[in-house]
């Protein structure tokens, strides 16, 4: 069983930044893939980066690239989200999940989700 809670949301005007964190329990953090999920008013959950068990691969979704940087602290059991440059329409509530242990952005592989904290972006 693995535990998720995400903290770091906010409100930042347009061109900000933000870091979420997304703190995990459990033994088996190491050897999971960790991503990055978010959902607008409206739409449905989307992918928006992942990263390997170990760290070195990671993935984003093209409307972040070059924007956002994925992390993480294995020694912390801790995930990361770094956003910059951040725009009104990255505006929704972001989650983090848990994968097996391959690096995906399949939402139905991902196991075990934090409740989500928001981000509002300004214009």
């Amino acid at each position: 069983q693995v535990q998720l809670v995400e903290s770091g949301g906010g409100l930042v005007q347009a061109g900000g930044s933000l870091r979420l964190s997304c703190a995990a329990s459990g033994r088996t953090f190491n050897y999971r893939g960790m991503g990055w999920f978010r959902q607008a008013p409206g739409k449905e959950r989307a992918f928006v980066a992942a990263i390997s068990a170990s760290g070195l691969t990671t993935i984003y979704a093209d409307s972040v690239k070059g924007r956002f940087t994925i992390s993480r602290d294995n020694a912390k059991n801790t995930a990361y989200l770094q956003m910059n440059s951040l725009k009104p329409e990255d505006t929704a509530v972001y989650s983090c999940a848990t994968s097996g242990p391959a690096i995906t952005t399949t939402l139905d592989e991902y196991a075990y989700w934090g409740q989500g904290t928001q981000v509002t972006v300004s214009s």
